[in-house]
């Protein structure tokens, strides 16, 4: 079993597979309070559904991407159990994790789209650095980023750790905090080996629940 907020069909809205028709699947519950939380409505509540029920309801959508998301899906033991369903099903599953839970038992056909927390989203001692090890070339890093304070955080890390070298690395505005332009301008200046993003979604349909 596995507790569900909402199950939809939208347009990936980040990472590298932005802009595809993809069926998301929002587990309940985190153990994290971000500052720039916008998924605050999945930290409780949900229903309770087997995972052939889940698998039943995404197959009505009749699209080749699924994205395991939360909350924090990993909170949920049984998200692995979820995770290893879909790929036998065939899908091309990604999952978005703050990082911040054990990563090492995803199947590795999952793409892992794992967040380090920058300094101001206040969670940043949350940050399982061991996580690194397990991510691959198909996989990718995201970094929030609220000012230049993040900004140069991230610049960091990506050194502290090689991070463009072992994967693709993003860097995300947080909208109505970062202007986009300022970012985009710092990453032109730097030359960082990084994808700028911006919610798509939220260019769409703004903050509206289930897109």
């Amino acid at each position: 079993m596995v507790r569900i907020t909402e199950i939809f069909y939208s347009l990936q809205g980040e990472s590298n597979s932005v802009g595809l028709p993809t069926v998301f699947i929002r587990l309940t519950g985190c153990p994290l309070r971000c500052s720039y939380c916008d998924t605050a409505y999945a930290f409780q509540g949900g229903e309770k559904m087997t995972l052939e029920a889940v698998l039943t309801e995404v197959a009505r959508y009749e699209t080749a991407y699924v994205t395991v998301t939360g909350g924090e899906p990993m909170a949920q033991g049984s998200c692995v159990d979820l995770l290893d369903a879909l790929v036998d099903r065939g899908y091309q599953v990604s999952l978005e994790t703050s990082g911040a839970i054990d990563l090492a038992a995803v199947n590795s056909a999952v793409v892992k789209v794992m967040d380090l927390k920058t300094p101001s989203s206040k969670e940043e001692h949350r940050n399982r650095y061991e996580n690194i090890a397990y991510l691959t070339p198909k996989d990718q890093v995201k970094f929030v980023i609220s000012d230049q304070q993040d900004y140069e955080w991230s610049k960091k890390k990506m050194t502290q750790y090689q991070l463009s070298e072992i994967c693709e690395v993003l860097f995300s505005p947080t909208m109505g905090q970062q202007n986009p332009a300022d970012l985009a301008d710092n990453i032109l200046r730097d030359r960082l080996p990084v994808r700028f993003q911006v919610q798509l979604h939220k260019i769409l349909w703004g903050d509206t629940p289930g897109k």
